[in-house]
């Protein structure tokens, strides 16, 4: 079995985006709050069973990375989303551009 932390989940996260060429973000109330991908597809891209993400979903709530709304999924807070898109520019910083366009992804740089 794979050994799971908030930076694995949070690397497989952006990794799905990237996969799927989707980024979803949304600005409200001067935050950046991006869309998580499901705790299910999650554990699938993982190659773990769901059960193994959920506790780490809590942390990351009480850490105050991520908020549950209902019916609209997984978001980042303020906070996870400065971590998620560190790690886009860090690691990742040619495929999110390419998907984001450079200026965007500039701009959201720059919110963060």
């Amino acid at each position: 079995m794979a050994v799971l932390s908030v930076d694995i989940l949070f690397d497989a996260a952006v990794r799905i985006q990237l996969l799927e060429r989707s980024i979803t973000i949304s600005f409200a109330d001067n935050t950046i709050r991006m869309k998580f991908p499901t705790t299910r597809r999650l554990a699938e891209f993982l190659d773990v069973q769901h059960y193994y993400v959920l506790p780490y979903f809590a942390m990351m709530e009480q850490e105050e990375l991520v908020t549950r709304a209902e019916r609209v999924g997984i978001l980042t807070s303020a906070k996870g989303s400065r971590k998620m898109v560190e790690l886009m520019r860090d690691k990742y910083l040619k495929e999110t551009s390419d998907i984001l366009g450079q200026a965007i992804f500039e701009e959201i740089l720059r919110k963060i």
